[in-house]
């Protein structure tokens, strides 16, 4: 029988996805598993992967395979968006040369290599020649998918992770967090010093009684271990496949609370993958629609969910059993008290939800500048100190605590920062409505029973799959077009309560 061009685009595209699998669990391995001697031989496997799955959506055939496909009257909706998908996935990679890709792919793997122990010992410059020639290769990359999209280079690169992302919609975004932010974080400061004093909980917290919990948790908000693992990384990450979902975390026995809110974090990520629409694995339409609402659910599990008195009436007996808790230090109050407390740090990963936006706009206008070609890569630490100074008050006092301190950058990924907040706002803009439509979401989450808000989020977001665009999606969700108001409004709701 012959197959329809339809047809024979979903047989191709269930191949690059298969490949796209073998090059995720690659990539968790190398950060999860892979011993340092491996490095040299993974840089190779992923080159080649990356090489042959560049081949396939370029082949000549492509394009004639697509025009025939939007042609069928046939097609269903999905269907339909299925093509609409594979036509993106197409114009993105058919700008691109086969060499640029391999190199990328090289160079990228080298600089992570590299960046691992440049982290650990604080040593910018043994990165740097790595760092450079990925950013050089990224800018080589953004160039051609600009011409071919038709975009600035930045939004050729932003709109690989975020569908129809631009920097001139995010920027008055940003302005307005910049503008609103600074204040709000002295008056919340101000508060919380005027509070009740935040008992420190001692340790230390075995790294195994740690991971234990985390998996409590997870269970709890139904991760489906049968389809995933957790495991430990030097950055926390989620990855692999839909249907063997890797996450990762980072423990110090000094202090339990980031690895714990990195794997609630990555659980939401996971969550999503997990709840992808299985009649649609393999093809485009069935992966998530993009960056910003990926990071929308990390952080509504993380940021709204859990770190909320709702989740420490539910966690605190649990904690107080994994680590023999016991006092006033391990109240809900007390705990309640530590999950939100508000500081100026260095870290992103560990920043609460104020001062994170911050952290995210440094990196935005950084690797604008960076991808324009107005800031080199040797001008890095100083800018990146300069910006944090300006936008909280500090400045690191090494690199590992400042431009060394996250995988991105070193693994290729430019323009992906935005996502981070554009993904708070759509948090808090999903849970406002999921807790209007379903009144048992809070009590719930009181007694660990997190399913009201799983079939909530199944039904609104995950299953939907890349059916609709973020826009289209958000809109059906919470019938408003995404707005800062509900982030804001969340934030005074918890930090500066009447």
């Amino acid at each position: 029988m012959i197959k329809t061009p339809y047809q024979q685009l979903e047989d191709r595209w269930r191949k690059m996805d298969a490949l796209a699998g073998a090059q995720s669990m690659l990539h968790w391995d190398m950060s999860a598993m892979m011993p340092s001697g491996g490095a040299e031989s993974r840089a190779e496997q992923l080159a080649t992967l990356a090489t042959l799955s560049h081949a396939m959506i370029t082949d000549p055939a492509v394009p004639d395979l697509l025009d025939g496909a939007e042609a069928d009257p046939h097609l269903n909706p999905w269907q339909l968006a299925n093509v609409r998908e594979m036509r993106r996935a197409w114009v993105h990679g058919a700008a691109v040369d086969a060499d640029l890709v391999e190199s990328l792919s090289r160079a990228c793997s080298a600089c992570e290599t590299v960046w691992r122990n440049a982290r650990a010992d604080n040593d910018f410059a043994t990165v740097l020649p790595k760092l450079s020639e990925v950013l050089n290769l990224s800018r080589q990359m953004a160039a051609a998918k600009a011409d071919k999209l038709g975009l600035e280079p930045y939004d050729a690169l932003l709109d690989q992770y975020e569908p129809d992302g631009r920097a001139a919609a995010i920027e008055p975004v940003f302005a307005d967090l910049k503008s609103f932010l600074p204040d709000f974080l002295q008056d919340v400061l101000a508060a919380q010093a005027a509070g009740p004093r935040i008992e420190p909980l001692t340790g230390p917290f075995p790294a195994a009684q740690q991971k234990a919990l985390g998996q409590t948790f997870m269970a709890a908000l139904g991760f489906d271990f049968a389809h995933g693992r957790l495991d430990e990384s030097l950055h926390p990450f989620c990855g692999g496949t839909q249907d063997d979902v890797r996450l990762t975390t980072r423990y110090d026995e000094a202090n339990f609370a980031p690895a714990l809110m990195g794997v609630l974090h990555e659980t939401g990520h996971a969550l999503y993958e997990q709840g992808l629409p299985k009649a649609w694995r393999g093809q485009p339409v069935g992966q998530a629609r993009g960056m910003s609402l990926h990071e929308s659910q990390s952080l509504l599990i993380e940021m709204q969910a859990c770190r909320s008195r709702e989740f420490l009436q539910y966690a605190q007996p649990l904690l107080c059993e994994a680590f023999g808790g016991s006092g006033p230090a391990w109240s809900v109050d007390n705990l309640a008290r530590l999950y939100t407390r508000v500081e100026r740090g260095f870290i992103r990963v560990d920043a609460d939800e104020v001062t994170y936006p911050a952290h995210v706009i440094l990196r935005f206008e950084l690797e604008k500048a960076a991808i324009a070609g107005d800031l080199q890569m040797q001008d890095l630490p100083g800018a990146w100190n300069d910006g944090l100074e300006a936008l909280l008050g500090i400045r690191p006092p090494t690199d590992r605590e400042g431009c060394l301190q996250d995988i991105h950058w070193f693994d290729g990924a430019w323009g992906y920062f935005p996502t981070y907040t554009l993904g708070a706002m759509t948090a808090a803009q999903l849970f406002a409505k999921a807790k209007q439509d379903v009144p048992a979401i809070l009590p719930g989450i009181a007694t660990g029973d997190f399913a009201p808000l799983l079939a909530w989020l199944r039904t609104h977001v995950h299953e939907q799959g890349c059916l609709l665009s973020t826009k289209d999606l958000l809109k059906q969700a919470t019938n408003e077009p995404l707005n800062a108001k509900h982030f804001t409004a969340h934030l005074k709701a918890r930090y500066l309560p009447l």
